[in-house]
């Protein structure tokens, strides 16, 4: 989840991508992403497992900010909000 402006970034994980993005757009997410409003879905990844997840979670809030930033340019070369990908 990223702003507008695309200067801030929120990592996290979740079962439910869809729901949990939802729960962020209206206020009923972190606390993180409410102050900063972080409410643009700008990159995901899918993983079978919930414990490969994790381990991913931990390994990119790690990373420095430029490094993310390429990261998500490299799926999502304009850092469009990807919400609307999610509907079915």
């Amino acid at each position: 989840m990223s702003n507008q402006y695309r200067t801030t970034f929120y990592i996290g994980v979740t079962s439910d991508l869809e729901s949990r993005v939802w729960q962020h757009v209206n206020g009923e997410g972190s606390a993180f992403v409410k102050k900063y409003k972080l409410y643009d879905l700008v990159f995901y990844e899918y993983f079978e497992r919930i414990t490969d997840a994790i381990d991913r979670e931990k390994q990119l809030k790690n990373w420095h900010k430029d490094w993310k930033i390429k990261l998500i340019q490299s799926m999502n070369p304009e850092m469009k909000d990807l919400k609307d990908q999610l509907k079915t």
